[in-house]
């Protein structure tokens, strides 16, 4: 009986093809937007994703405070407020996992012919940990390095194409500031950070090291940041809490003065990112939908229009038998194959379109099952709510009225 309604539904559509066609463009073409759109955000929010994954979970920086010479004052990191021994101090607080001193900057490395300036990062080895970053040849170096102020480096996968080109830095000796480093290690590439540096355009180097021989530091043991990572996202408040006391206690701070450091929650920070990304993925889909709203308007109205011209057919088919329901599935599923069939399209012309937005702009495009299943879920709801009103009226004609309709 359904297979007899099904054909019966294809037969009356084929009659009228092209104003089948045309009310079938409004679900293709709202189904395509849907999924172009659902594509290009949970691109986005993976592009996030990747940046966060980068810099390394659960993370605080602490910046030393600013300083004032001749009323010009420095912004944050240009003071010296933060010792090594704070970092230390940190370390033992509850709920903190790894903590990493760092005293930075920008310097010219030269190897052979070859020149190029880049990021020097004088650090601890649990600076690895924090920003879960590994080596991919050679090791690490070690505290022992540290405490000896070893001439040691591992390389960003940036700086190591610029400087050694096809040859394996592994082993070879640079200079930085006219002084030798032996690259001990290879680091894996982590790509563009949140802010848009090129992460692996770096140089790490143990702390003594930069603050002895490459930067210098007006006071013993001070550095400009602190990298801190907690052991889970939950702990981070009472973890920012515990170090905000310990470090105003340490640092002699009184009561209703400001802290001589700055605390940045880059968790947070990624957080807001990606909750805006989510949004933003969210308005796409909802702005397409509009075009899946307008798709099943137009299912209703030619619906209505196929109601009025087949009353005499309606009033017949009531005559020799047809039931009120049989004439109200008949019609329903002449939508439901409208939906579908443009449904099944608009997925086709959605992926095509999403690949050739990724081909064509470079950006990152997904196309998930879960957003093609969506688009489908929602046009076959649209194609039922919306021919579901012209169906029941044809139901519910007149039998003797009908077959009177001229």
């Amino acid at each position: 009986m359904t297979l007899a309604m099904l054909g019966e539904a294809w037969r009356a559509m084929g009659a009228n093809r092209l104003r089948t066609f045309l009310t079938m463009l409004g679900m293709v073409i709202g189904v395509g937007a849907v999924v172009l759109m659902m594509s290009i955000g949970q691109g986005a929010q993976h592009a996030i994703k990747q940046s966060i994954s980068a810099m390394g979970s659960n993370l605080f920086i602490l910046l030393s405070g600013s300083t004032s010479s001749g009323g010009a004052r420095s912004g944050s990191g240009g003071g010296y407020t933060l010792k090594v021994e704070d970092a230390e101090a940190i370390a033992g607080l509850s709920g903190v996992q790894a903590v990493a001193p760092i005293h930075s900057g920008s310097a010219q490395v030269v190897y052979g012919p070859n020149n190029w300036s880049t990021a020097i990062i004088g650090t601890t080895p649990s600076y690895l940990d924090a920003r879960s970053w590994t080596v991919i040849a050679g090791n690490a170096f070690t505290d022992s390095d540290v405490r000896s102020a070893t001439r040691v480096a591992l390389i960003g996968q940036t700086s190591a194409d610029n400087l050694f080109g096809d040859e394996n830095p592994l082993g070879k000796t640079l200079r930085i500031r006219q002084s030798p480093f032996v690259i001990v290690g290879i680091l894996a590439s982590k790509g563009q950070g949140m802010d848009g540096r090129d992460q692996d355009d770096t140089l790490i180097i143990p702390l003594t090291t930069a603050q002895r021989q490459v930067f210098g530091s007006q006071f013993p043991g001070s550095v400009r940041m602190v990298m801190v990572q907690t052991t889970t996202q939950e702990v981070m408040p009472a973890v920012e809490k515990s170090m905000t006391g310990l470090l105003r206690q340490r640092h002699r701070i009184r009561e209703g003065f400001d802290n001589d450091f700055y605390l940045r929650n880059l968790t947070a920070v990624a957080d807001s990112a990606a909750e805006s990304t989510r949004i933003m993925s969210m308005l796409l889909g909802a702005i397409a939908s509009v075009s899946l709203l307008v798709g099943g308007i137009g299912i209703m109205n030619i619906m209505l229009v196929s109601v009025t011209e087949r009353t005499r057919e309606i009033g017949i088919r009531m005559a020799i038998g047809a039931r009120e329901r049989d004439i109200l599935l008949q019609f329903l599923f002449e939508a439901i194959i409208i939906s579908v069939i443009g449904c099944l399209i608009g997925l086709g012309l959605g992926v095509v379109a999403a690949l050739l937005v990724e081909s064509l702009t470079g950006t990152i495009v997904i196309i998930s099952a879960g957003t093609g299943a969506v688009a489908f879920g929602v046009a076959a709801f649209v194609g039922i709510f919306f021919g579901f009103y012209p169906a029941r009226k044809a139901a519910r004609l007149d039998p003797i009225e009908a077959l009177r309709y001229q």
